[in-house]
């Protein structure tokens, strides 16, 4: 018995011989990680955890002194180790050529290497694959001065994006307010606001261009039994004209920081967009005529920003035509929680019925709104259209302002409740929402 204890002793530190040590890194041998992705609560990276540590590498370990000499199989050809250099790591022994990366292929020759799951990576595959890249710049997204992966995403399309490009001018989408990507130019509109493509596609740009929304809007409040009898012009018109106007009017509540429509209720001379000039990707200037308003009625126009998608124009437009008939059927001068929550209300609803007027079978729509399937310019409703409308029934419903946001969700729980006209009832005999 001690002759054979002799003898594995022997083996076994032949064997300890064959296994090449590594090189030491800041004093130590024990082959610890370089790469440490970082963590962080919020906008972070979270990497994959092995072993319950984050720190997602691992290194080759030597075997233990008095390793048995029985039978070793390596655990990627699952053929017999020898008495060669092997590994030993993960849990089991490998030949060198064995150990390979889970994303090229190769051998891992390197020290160090990093592990998902139970799959090795070399280093820079792991970065490949792991580490989140600016969907602005396209890099990868740099550590902050405590090591960590720190990263802006946009709450609803979920746009990474390095911090930096929130103060280096980068521009974002007057519409969709998504980042412009450096690969792509986005439409700069002659009052400077910027313009996604996947926007432009179905942007209405003149006020003869809206006339057929006009109408859609116009049926789809004569379907709520809310027919407005007397004819209100609507106006699209660039942004300074719309300041102008909005300083003209004496009442009214506006939605900061910019407004993009407004219910006219004073006489005043305003002017209109018949058609843009183009030049490449800018919008150079644009053709435009003075248009006299005259008090007919309690709404002398409607005016709307030029130059938005035809499914936010359109919420704008319900919007304001909510407005106009609050006030062509005599309602009390309500608090602007109660008026711009019910505006925002019909504005909701209209999306409400676009949205699932493009999710049916398609290019026929109801008689109603026989346009609404076919917003876009080429003529069907894009992928992206569905998604800009779900993003600006998301935008009403998250809206923070008090009067928009909370008199939308206080109104929407009405409506919800005790139906349109009960509520509505409400607001014209006690200029509250009912609870």
């Amino acid at each position: 018995m001690h002759l054979e204890e002799d003898e594995q002793l022997a083996r076994a530190i032949q064997e300890s011989l064959n296994v090449e040590s590594p090189p030491r890194r800041n004093g130590s041998a024990n082959g610890g990680t370089m790469y440490h992705p970082p963590r962080e609560t919020g906008n972070a990276y979270q990497p994959p955890r092995e072993n319950g540590s984050a720190n997602g590498g691992n290194a080759y370990h030597p075997l233990p002194f008095m390793f048995s000499s029985g039978f070793r199989a390596c655990a990627g050809c699952h053929r017999e180790i020898g008495h060669g250099r092997f590994l030993s790591c993960m849990g089991a022994v490998w030949h060198p050529e064995c150990f390979r990366c889970h994303a090229c292929s190769q051998p891992i020759y390197d020290y160090e290497f990093s592990m998902s799951g139970n799959h090795p990576y070399h280093k820079t595959c792991y970065k490949e694959q792991f580490h989140p890249k600016c969907d602005v710049c396209k890099q990868f997204i740099p550590t902050n001065m405590n090591g960590l992966i720190e990263y802006r995403a946009h709450p609803f399309w979920v746009q990474k994006y390095c911090p930096s490009h929130e103060m280096d001018g980068t521009p974002r989408c007057c519409s969709c307010e998504r980042m412009e990507p450096r690969e792509s130019k986005y439409v700069l509109l002659d009052d400077g606001r910027k313009l996604c493509l996947e926007c432009l596609d179905s942007a209405v740009m003149d006020t003869n261009d809206c006339q057929p929304l006009y109408l859609e809007i116009q049926e789809f409040y004569e379907g709520l039994n809310m027919k407005v009898e007397q004819q209100v012009p609507l106006l699209l018109v660039e942004r300074q004209a719309l300041n102008e106007a909005m300083e003209g009017e004496k009442a009214g509540h506006h939605h900061l920081p910019e407004t993009r429509g407004l219910c006219l209720s004073e006489e005043q001379t305003v002017s209109t967009i018949l058609r843009p000039r183009m030049a490449g990707n800018k919008i150079m200037g644009m053709i435009t005529e003075p248009y006299r308003l005259t008090r007919r009625c309690e709404v002398t126009a409607i005016l709307i920003l030029y130059g938005l998608p035809r499914l936010l124009t359109g919420s704008i437009l319900a919007h304001e035509m909510m407005h106009a008939w609050l006030r062509l059927k005599g309602y009390r001068t309500l608090s602007p929680d109660v008026e711009e929550g019910i505006c925002q209300v019909l504005a909701h609803m209209w999306i409400e019925s676009e949205i699932m007027a493009g999710s049916g079978s398609s290019a026929a729509s109801s008689s109603s709104g026989s346009s609404s399937s076919t917003s876009s310019k080429k003529g069907g409703r894009s992928q992206f259209e569905h998604r800009l409308g779900d993003f600006f029934k998301h935008q009403i419903e998250t809206d923070t302002s008090m009067a928009y946001g909370d008199g939308f969700r206080t109104g929407n729980r009405a409506v919800l409740h005790y139906g349109l006209k009960r509520t509505l009832e409400h607001i014209r005999l006690t200029g509250t929402f009912p609870f």
